[in-house]
């Protein structure tokens, strides 16, 4: 596969040993936080767990009853999930058969199995897992929901040679070669593999069109030329009633990419209806679900798959509490699968809580070493935390195992960024783009090292590719917000970081990054700014602005009062924080000014003694206001001359 620039068949020289650590320090980054020691918490855990059952601790209820309903559950989800990866697999639906391969092993049956000695309990995936639930929501047990029944879809022919000539055409990439041969056969499972072959062909024809005719940041307008006929075909299909799930969730994906969204929909709830162990289908229908309402309004069966649905679409619609409810309730049955800790750890991300990521893809990485998916969300907590040696090996280890994803060459991208390398770190993100034109975190990361290079125009053009992609993510607008910011055009930036903290009203940086808009020359909306300043500080502002600049904006407009107590409040939380700096010298000279001139003088000397053991200007301030404060006291006039009448 060609790249932009020379590919290189090993990590470049300039990429150092895991134990080379750099001592820059990359501006923008969220605060450090200290690394928990996994393997101790592994052996507290078990040490104070090691008298109960091991039933327990894996989950199962310690009722018999519930045991009893529970293992029904587990047994009735592996049967299904057996015939689902064999079906999904014959169709050549890799993606959707390695999904239900993966929820097929996260099962386990025998309470027997967890013994110490046994390797899945060493994984840590019931002690570890259940550390980070929220507290705050309970949910019932799996086995206590009553779920319809589906039954497994029969194969309603037998195939032949051809079919399997076919399926080994589609295996190679020859897809018109496997469309073809399948031609003149009409079973269901075969009608279903000529038609996504043909899907397929058209897709790679495509993806060459666009190498060959692609514009400025891999622009062009290239498009499958196999939709208009595939719509017809699967169409009178539908019309006829002989069409199956498969062919359902195909035609779903072809009116997707003409744009008939609410058909598309309907279509694609038809498909998991019939058949609800096709992930792939449910993939689809969730990119079409852009706000609750529509989710809400889809006329879904009650099938266990369902809740895996729910729960991601929960967290694309960043729901992100509800989401960590739904897989943690699915863990009942699924208590030891990969995908559901991954997605576990997604959310967290988005709530900012980086130390149970950190610890979730410690333990992922012991369960499965080879693991590449999603381990670029890893290093962006291990960039935002400066841990340069663990990056440094994430970005061996992935590269050692398949360098040529787009996640592998984001995690090494987001390590040479963390070295203040931007063009190496933008030739990386380049690459995954090569690899996959629609992975959103290569545009968005991309977008921030051009701004890190001050190449706003690019940064710009990167950002818009990120938000035509997926338009609910909130970084890229923030990313445009800033890039405006930096070319002097506050109007704009202000309407790019309104779209960001209406998707993300949480996140107290774009509450800041709106406020200090608002304070720019041009727009001088004071007031404005202070309401984005409260509301960041309402939002655990990490980075310790609000309260500061909540101060200086109320002492700027007068407010004595309100400057005060956002003074007073900002200096208790350095002192909480053992802070030191000019913030500090800054709040205790007014607070000192505040309360001599409300005749506090006790508290006015507290201040002043503290700004005594600083040295520089600040120093001789406390002098003069200790001074004036014992003349006061002592009945004397002040010798200041401006007290003197002419």
């Amino acid at each position: 596969m060609r790249f932009g620039g020379s590919a290189q068949s090993t990590l470049p020289s300039s990429l150092p040993s895991p134990l080379v650590l750099s001592s820059r320090r990359p501006p923008f980054l969220l605060p450090i936080f200290k690394s928990n020691n996994f393997e101790k918490i592994c052996l507290n855990e078990f040490n104070n767990s090691k008298q109960k059952s091991f039933d327990v601790l894996a989950g199962f209820p310690e009722d018999s009853a519930s045991l009893n309903s529970l293992m029904s559950s587990k047994e009735t989800c592996r049967a299904e999930l057996l015939t689902a990866v064999r079906q999904l697999e014959e169709r050549c639906l890799y993606s959707a058969s390695q999904w239900a391969g993966e929820q097929l092993l996260g099962i386990e049956l025998d309470p027997a199995k967890f013994t110490p000695s046994n390797t899945r309990f060493q994984r840590g995936s019931s002690s570890i897992r259940r550390r980070f639930r929220t507290n705050e929501i309970t949910s019932t047990p799996l086995a206590g929901v009553s779920y319809v029944s589906t039954p497994v879809m029969e194969e309603d022919d037998v195939v032949d040679g051809y079919f399997y000539f076919a399926k080994s055409c589609f295996m190679c990439r020859e897809y018109r070669r496997a469309a073809h041969w399948l031609r003149d056969q009409n079973g269901k499972k075969a009608i279903f593999l000529r038609l996504y072959a043909l899907y397929m062909a058209g897709e790679k024809r495509k993806e060459e069109e666009i190498i060959e005719l692609e514009g400025p940041l891999g622009k062009s307008d290239a498009v499958n030329r196999e939709l208009v006929a595939l719509e017809r075909e699967l169409s009178m299909l539908r019309k006829n009633g002989s069409i199956d799930p498969f062919c359902l969730y195909l035609y779903g994906l072809v009116l997707k990419e003409k744009g008939n969204e609410n058909l598309a929909r309907t279509v694609l709830v038809e498909s998991v209806n019939s058949y609800p162990w096709n992930w792939s289908a449910w993939s689809e229908l969730q990119s079409l679900c852009t706000t609750i309402d529509i989710l809400n309004s889809l006329p879904l069966n009650n099938h266990w798959m369902k809740d895996f649905f729910l729960a991601s679409a929960y967290q694309e619609l960043r729901m992100h509490n509800e989401s960590l409810a739904k897989y943690e309730y699915l863990q009942g049955i699924f208590s030891f699968s990969n995908y559901l800790q991954a997605q576990i750890a997604k959310a967290q991300y988005s709530l900012r809580e980086f130390e149970q990521v950190e610890v979730i893809f410690e333990e992922l990485l012991r369960n499965d070493p080879y693991r590449v998916q999603d381990l670029d969300m890893y290093s962006n907590v291990l960039y935002a935390k400066e841990c340069f040696s663990a990056l440094s090996y994430l970005a061996h280890r992935v590269f050692s195992t398949d360098k040529y994803r787009p996640e592998s060459c984001c995690i090494i991208g987001n390590y040479y960024s963390l070295k203040g390398q931007h063009e190496k770190a933008v030739m990386y993100f380049r690459r995954a783009l090569k690899l996959n034109k629609r992975y959103l975190s290569a545009w968005t990361l991309m977008g921030h090292e051009y701004v890190e290079m001050k190449n706003t125009p690019a940064a710009v053009d990167a950002y818009r590719r990120a938000v035509d992609i997926n338009p609910c993510d909130y970084r890229a607008w923030y990313g445009l917000g800033q890039a405006y910011e930096m070319m002097g055009m506050p109007f704009y930036a202000l309407h790019y970081f309104r779209k960001s903290v209406f998707l993300q009203p949480s996140d107290s940086r774009l509450w800041i990054a709106m406020a200090q808009c608002y304070e720019t020359e041009q727009l001088h909306m004071l007031e404005e700014a202070i309401k984005c300043y409260r509301r960041a500080a309402n939002c655990n502002d990490r980075e310790a602005i609000a309260l500061h600049q909540l101060a200086k904006l109320h002492a700027e407009l007068g407010r004595s009062e309100e400057a005060a107590f956002y003074y007073k409040k900002d200096l208790e939380r350095m002192e909480a924080e053992e802070r030191e700096g000019p913030n500090m010298v800054e709040a205790l000279v007014f607070l000192a000014t505040h309360c001599k001139g409300q005749k506090r003088f006790e508290e006015a000397e507290v201040y002043c003694t503290r700004l005594l053991d600083y040295k520089g200007p600040e120093k001789e301030t406390a002098k003069s206001l200790l001074r004036g404060m014992r003349m006061t006291q002592s009945g004397f006039p002040s010798m200041d001359v401006e007290h003197f009448p002419p």
